[in-house]
């Protein structure tokens, strides 16, 4: 599971009832990106998937179901110049992520305000392709991957929407 120089981190994947996916955008800049976070000391993924959907978007794990999760880790490097202090700090050069995919419960508000890194400054509901238009390049390929080895899971749950 650990790798030297990767975050541990879970990718977070929120369908809606109408099978729109949750997307949001850093705060001050034009990019776009699911709710994601680290792993802390003694967590497990799912653990750690609950806690950052609240702290990151407000949802509370009783207002979700799990429809699907990926076995398997993914992982992506962040260029140089985009690392933050922490990540060079810690030597990090990119992120190792296990990926969950949700769907609502009920109609849900979405809320930054559980944040203490304040990461987000607003969100979209977009079809599940979207997210691939708007983040950032070197996200890309991480992305695609999920999406991919989650779409028979999300076509199932919305009888092939």
């Amino acid at each position: 599971m650990k790798e030297p120089g990767y975050r541990l981190n879970v990718g977070l994947i929120v369908a809606n009832k109408n099978a729109e996916i949750l997307i949001c955008k850093r705060k001050g800049m034009e990019s776009w990106q699911f709710p994601q976070g680290g792993i802390d000391f003694g967590e497990n993924e799912f653990s750690a998937a609950q806690r950052e959907l609240f702290e990151e978007v407000g949802i509370k794990s009783n207002s979700v179901k799990l429809v699907a999760s990926l076995s398997e880790w993914l992982k992506y490097e962040i260029p140089k110049k985009s690392r933050r202090n922490t990540f060079m700090k810690k030597k990090f050069k990119g992120q190792k992520q296990k990926w969950f995919l949700f769907r609502t419960k009920e109609d849900i508000k979405i809320s930054f305000d559980n944040d203490p890194d304040n990461e987000f400054d607003d969100f979209m509901w977009v079809p599940y392709w979207y997210p691939l238009s708007v983040i950032v390049s070197f996200k890309e390929n991480v992305y695609r991957q999920a999406l991919n080895k989650l779409k028979y899971s999300f076509c199932d749950e919305f009888n092939n929407v």
